[in-house]
This record gives structure tokens, sequence and C-alpha cells, in this order.
């Protein structure tokens, strides 16, 4: 028996001649095109793996679709969850069996639609809709900073509920997280550690701009019982570009916004044995007011210190930050006398803090100090070169800069 669709004549003409006379005679066929006729109901030809009623699906087995007999046959299958999520499969040869080759969304409602034809190749149909079971472990994702106005230094964050170590694990979930900034397209996902993950562009982001993060996480499978919950999307607007650059040796800080010169002010900076991490530093946050103790960070004895301090931008979450030193005024713009941070007058140092914001770069150089920390204290996120932030991706890692990791499934010459 053959499963190809047989096509019937619908329509034959004739001519008939006759003498000193010619006519022509067609008729229609009373047998209509299969295509023709509305499908008919395939409910008795197809049986589902998916149980049904009020039970739900194991999302950890496959769905699986058969033809009950061979007097017809499937032609084609759709299986989408409510988040519009397409379930992959793979049919036959004969269109006796399909079953899917990914895993099911746990906790989701799906709506299977399946095509049929019969021995005379007329079309059938039959649609299912089925539950699966909620995931008894979730992996939840927390996008940081909060929601609000920030530089275009500000690294975008995904806290993990869970660690995610093997790189399978990691694919799904870093596929899951997307960004859309127009005008920084070229950007990454940096795993931090296992539960930690980092995301900037390969420059900063483009100044007065938009950008909006999400995730398709929910119901996905992450690994052996560990499914996606529910991530809370989040929008960032990015101001204007602010750089300020500390020069350690010529002890001075010179501001400039969108690229243009705006100011240029006497500092301080770490003495010998305190001298300030050179890198690049994104702000952190602005507080009007803080008492500073040398114990708090480990310094004592004669080098110890208990000072109120005005107008301090916080650079590190060590305790560095650009602020008010009345204290040192004859020293700014000669020498550096301070712990570690960079000090100026009262006036400059309220000044820049009205300007600053999260998210604005702090850069020091020409220092006598190590670098900044490319991560946890603080953001250095910027001091990593793009080639080696773009390691830090499973998705970005051995992929060709300027391409992305759907490229690489490409035929191209090898160069």
């Amino acid at each position: 028996m053959t499963h190809t669709p047989r096509l019937r004549t619908v329509l034959s003409c004739t001519l008939v001649v006759s003498l000193g006379a010619g006519a022509t005679a067609c008729g229609s066929s009373n047998d209509p095109h299969p295509l023709a006729t509305k499908p008919y109901n395939a409910t008795g030809q197809v049986a589902f793996s998916a149980p049904g009623g009020s039970v739900k699906a194991n999302p950890d087995k496959p769905l699986e679709i058969t033809a009950k007999n061979r007097d017809s046959r499937i032609t084609d299958v759709t299986a989408v969850d409510t988040g519009g999520h397409y379930l992959a499969g793979e049919l036959t040869a004969d269109g006796m069996r399909w079953h899917s080759t990914a895993p099911l969304a746990a906790g989701a409602r799906y709506t299977v639609k399946v095509s049929t034809e019969n021995k005379e190749g007329a079309p059938g149909n039959r649609v299912l809709t089925f539950d699966t079971a909620a995931p008894k472990k979730k992996l939840t994702v927390e996008f940081g900073p909060e929601e609000g106005s920030y530089g275009v230094g500000q690294p975008i964050t995904a806290t993990l509920s869970e660690p995610i170590k093997s790189k399978a694990a990691r694919d799904v979930v870093e596929r899951s997280l997307k960004i859309r900034a127009p005008g920084a397209e070229e950007g990454t996902w940096h795993w931090v550690d296992d539960t930690e993950l980092h995301y900037r562009p390969k420059e900063y982001w483009p100044a007065n701009s938009t950008v909006t993060v999400s995730s398709s996480l929910e119901g996905v499978k992450v690994s052996d019982k560990l499914y996606g919950g529910p991530v809370k999307p989040l929008t960032l607007k990015i101001g204007n570009k602010l750089e300020a650059i500390v020069d350690a040796s010529a002890h001075t800080m010179t501001v400039y916004r969108n690229g243009e010169w705006v100011n240029t002010i006497p500092v301080t900076t770490g003495k010998p044995g305190f001298s300030t991490r050179n890198g690049i530093k994104v702000v952190l946050g602005k507080e009007s007011f803080v008492r500073m103790r040398g114990s708090s960070v480990g310094i004592g004895g004669s080098e110890g210190y208990d000072l109120p301090v005005y107008w301090a931008t916080r650079v590190t979450w060590s305790g560095e930050y650009v602020h008010a030193a009345p204290w040192s005024v004859g020293q700014q713009g000669s020498a550096n006398v301070s712990h570690g941070c960079t000090g100026m007058s009262t006036a400059n140092a309220a000044w820049f803090y009205e300007i600053v914001e999260e998210g604005d770069i702090v850069q020091v150089i020409n220092s006598a100090g190590d670098y900044m920390e490319d991560f946890g204290n603080g953001f250095g996120d910027w001091n990593l070169d793009w080639k080696d932030w773009r390691k830090g991706s499973v998705l970005q890692a051995g992929v060709r800069d300027g391409s992305s990791p759907s490229d690489s499934a490409r035929l191209r010459p090898q160069v």
C-alpha cells in the first residue's frame, strides 16, 4: 500500500469533429480533488503520549504522536506553548511517528496541531492541548542594577539562584538572557563565577540610549530536574558620556562630557604604600557624607584616621572614593598624600558630585599602584580587553570577533 496522495482527474474535455461542423463537450467529474475538501477529523487516526484530562505531562519525557494504522499517515506536527516557543521534533519518513527532539517546558500549556492524510490523499487534522507539570526546582535570575538612569559604563548583572557549572547548562542560560540596546549591538555576557554573569558591549553604551534586559528562561530545562523560573525584565536609561581621567603623576582630574573637555581639577591621590589603583572604575554610588575610619579598611597605628568626609563618590567596594579633602588642599595639584582616594577641594568635590551619576567612568592613569580588579571590588569589567571578555561567554568563546555564534555553523573557507 502506498501513502502517496493520489491525484484524480477533476475536469475532462473531449473534442468532437463531424462533417461540416465542430463542437466541444466538457464534463466535470463528480469526484472532487481531495485537497479541495475540508479536512476531516483525524481523532481516530492518531495517538498521543501526553495524558488526557486534568493529568499533567512529565516534562522530562518526550512527546510522541503515532498513526494508529496504515490507512493514514502524519504529514505535519506543530507544538507550541503559551509563551510562543515551538517544540522541535522529528517525523519518520513513512509518516507513522513523530517525536519531540527538545525538552518540553515545565509548567506550560501546549497546543499541538497534527495534519494527516488518508490513503486517498484527503487531508485530516487533530488539535490537542495539554499541560506539563510544574518544576520541583527552579532557577531564577535577578538582573541588576535597579531600574533607573546610569552612565555609559554600567555593566548589566545577572545573579542566579543556583550554581550553574556545566557548559551545556550555561549555554541554555546564556541563550535565554536577552539584551536590546540600539547602537550597541556587539556585546556579550561574561561568566564571573557559577552564579553571576556580567554583560557589556564592546564599547561603552551609546549616550542617551535605552537598554532593555529580558529572559526566555521560564519553563526551559536547564539541567536534570532544574527548570527556569520567571524573570523580571529590566530597563535602563543611559545618560551622557561622562569620563573623569585622574592622572596620578600630574595630580589632576580632567572631566569630559560626550568627548568634550569640561574641567580640570587639582587633586591628590594615594601616597607611597597606599597608591591608588590604576584602571577604569565605574561609579557605584554617591554619599553626601561619610565617616571614614582607617580601622574599617585595616589601616591603623600612625597611619590611622577618623575623618568626616563630604561629597563622596564611591568607585570601589573596599572604600575608594573621589571626595572632598580640605585638609590636603596645599598638596592638591602637586603631591600624592592620601590613603588611596582621590581628594580635592570641597568646592570641586561638590561640583563633581552634582554632575556624576552611577555608571559614569573614573579612570586612573600613571599611578604606582596595581590595577583595579576585574571583578569583586566594584566594576572593573572594562579593564578586560574585548578578546578576553568574549572568552568568558559560552556562546562567544572561539567565535571570530564581529561574528555571531550562528555564523560558526555556516560553511566558509578557513583562513
